[in-house]
């Protein structure tokens, strides 16, 4: 193979005399009048454009000592290049001497012959790269495509007249105050949360509905649905399935049910695409030939197998390569990441977040479909303010035409926006259900199971003890203690959903339960014992209540009643029951001991558990 002669980029071009002497016109040039640096800066002629090395370094020196105001003569350019220890490698005290002989007074003339020879060997450089490339023994589809990708971005930089030096480079790009107008603003794509031509990410525990999410997401933005009440701009969605790609169609035929239409203009790659891999650029090609508004990578750790997540260093390759993702389409890059066991951050470095524009956490509360409420909360909005939460409830859609093995029908799940949907009228008797009566009577969240069950007594509420927990269960989950120590419920309670009979009537008169009517809704009558607290202990500081004195305090809920009050009890004849006795529902037997301690309405004898 000694005989073959290896390609060089320099070599590609025909270098006769004539081409070379228009380099050293230029320099000849530029060493009698250091004007012509500046003249020729300013066509965008650059240091590479030379194809002789020696003549790229007599270069460099020139317009080092023109920066510094420094004189470009001939003696001026021996020197430095003595300092530097460069005079053999630019040709010699006798060759640069001999530069300053080249005078044509016009070196914008041989500048552009100069380049046009530099376009051409550009171009026999991208030809050659492309073929040994493609030639290589672990040659792989796709990988020439960097190379186009470069070349197309330097003639972009020659045509905006960019010098090409890295610093001239970095003095274009700066902008004045006046300048920032001309910068475009982020474009939305979906409301206040997605931007095109961003980065943004959606992180949530394992099994937290945040595909189902983002599934909803691009079907929005491929129809072009307003998102829930939020604002979408239509556009095509490219949804790289990385991860569970199997159950992916049963959740969009439920969506098209669901709304009546087809998911139009969303497009689904149903496998991984490696980020560190050379399909990437394959990938990044072939989106930026599509085009899409929206480009979701399903999961971060799917397409980055093999990376170390909690290196900043590795995790800042990925990032890149999603950032040159959306550089190459100016698409929204969405992509979705679980979180670690505990907290609400994205798992892994955190060399991730710091490049995203947006970042929403999704999770859920609930253990099955009528009851699940998922959570879409802002973490994260680099340019705007963050903005509230949006909620979610499920609604199970039965897919037409379609059964399991054993004859059931194949469902999935839409989400419905708690602000929107219809809420379901709640059963009378059940958890919810009493947890609304509580609600209205004032009842304290702090009140346990045994006191609660003593003022159903007195109400005449018969419930067992599991549904009563229960209640108890829901009141404390959907609240939380305020600085003051005040009980601040959650904004979607049960309070807010259609309850049978509570539209402007007392609970008691509800016309769908078989609750005996009650004086629920009615003062206190006044008795001996807790009911005179508030004539014997008048507190003047406290304001007046409606259909009270000056002086009273906050109406209290009644004191349990005994039937024994109304009728006579069943213990001592004719002898009035102490108003602090609960009694048997049943026989009216005073209840004590354990079965009084427990908050039972029954004697054990009448128990019939």
């Amino acid at each position: 193979m000694e005989n073959v002669r290896h390609m060089n980029p320099r070599d590609q071009a025909d270098l006769g005399p004539e081409h070379l002497d228009a380099e050293r016109y230029i320099l000849g040039d530029c060493m009698n009048n250091a004007r012509h640096v500046d003249a020729l800066r300013a066509a965008g002629f650059q240091r590479g454009d030379f194809a002789q090395p020696n003549h790229e370094l007599v270069w460099d020196i020139i317009t080092g000592l023109h920066d510094a105001g420094e004189p470009t003569a001939p003696a001026a350019v021996l020197l430095a290049l003595d300092k530097r220890k460069d005079t053999q490698r630019a040709g010699g005290y006798g060759y640069v001497t001999g530069l300053s002989q080249y005078l044509s007074g016009d070196p914008l003339y041989y500048a552009d012959q100069v380049r046009a020879r530099a376009e051409l060997r550009a171009e026999a450089d991208l030809g050659r790269r492309i073929v040994q490339a493609a030639t290589a023994p672990d040659a792989e589809p796709g990988v020439s495509v960097t190379f186009i990708d470069d070349y197309l971005t330097r003639q972009k930089e020659r045509a905006a007249g960019r010098s090409g030096d890295p610093v001239d480079a970095l003095l274009a790009e700066l902008l004045d105050a006046s300048s920032l107008d001309n910068m475009p603003a982020l474009d939305p794509l979906v409301g206040d949360f997605l931007h095109l031509d961003t980065l943004s990410r959606i992180i949530g525990p394992s099994g937290h509905m945040k595909s189902f999410v983002v599934i909803d997401i691009a079907a929005h933005v491929g129809t072009g649905k307003p998102w829930h009440g939020h604002h979408v701009r239509q556009g095509t969605v490219v949804y790289l399935v990385a991860e569970g790609a199997r159950g992916i169609r049963k959740r969009v035929r439920a969506w098209e049910k669901h709304h009546g239409m087809k998911m139009d203009h969303v497009l689904f790659m149903p496998r991984p695409v490696q980020t560190r891999g050379p399909e990437w650029d394959t990938f990044i090609e072939a989106m930026r030939r599509l085009e899409p508004a929206l480009i979701v990578i399903d999961t971060q750790a799917r397409v980055s197998v093999g990376v170390e997540e909690n290196s900043n260093t590795e995790l800042g390759l990925v990032v890149e390569r999603l950032d040159d993702l959306r550089r190459a389409t100016e698409a929204c890059v969405l992509v979705i990441h679980h979180t670690g066991h505990i907290g609400e951050h994205g798992r892994g470095a955190s060399a991730a977040k710091g490049a995203l524009q947006s970042e929403f956490h999704v999770s859920k509360k609930g253990d099955n479909a009528s009851n699940i409420i998922v959570t879409f909360k802002v973490g994260k909005q680099k340019d705007d303010e963050e903005g509230a939460d949006v909620q979610f409830g499920l609604k199970v859609v039965t897919l037409d035409g379609e059964q399991k093995p054993d004859g059931r029908p194949v469902t999935s799940v839409v989400l419905e926006s708690l602000d929107t949907m219809a809420r379901p009228p709640i059963e009378a008797g059940s958890p919810e259900w009493l947890v609304t009566v509580l609600d209205k009577a004032g009842i304290p969240v702090d009140w346990g199971q045994i006191r609660v069950s003593r003022w159903l007594t007195g109400e005449g509420i018969k419930l067992g003890k599991p549904k009563i927990e229960e209640a108890l269960r829901i009141r404390k989950s959907r609240t939380h203690q305020t600085g003051t120590g005040d009980i601040k419920s959650d904004t979607h309670s049960w309070t807010d959903t259609t309850i049978p009979g509570t539209a402007d009537e007392p609970l008691s008169d509800c016309t769908r339960n078989d609750l005996p009517r009650t004086d629920f809704n009615e003062p206190p009558q006044e008795s001996e014992g807790r009911s005179r607290e508030a004539t014997e202990n008048p507190r003047s500081d406290i304001p007046p209540q409606p259909g009270g004195g000056p002086g009273d305090g906050p109406t209290k809920p009644p004191s349990p009643r005994s039937p024994s009050r109304e009728g006579g009890g069943a213990g001592s004849e004719g002898e009035e029951t102490p108003s602090d006795t609960f009694l048997c529902t049943v026989c009216n037997k005073p209840l004590h001991g354990y079965r009084l301690d427990r908050g039972y309405t029954t004697c054990l004898q009448h128990d019939a558990a």
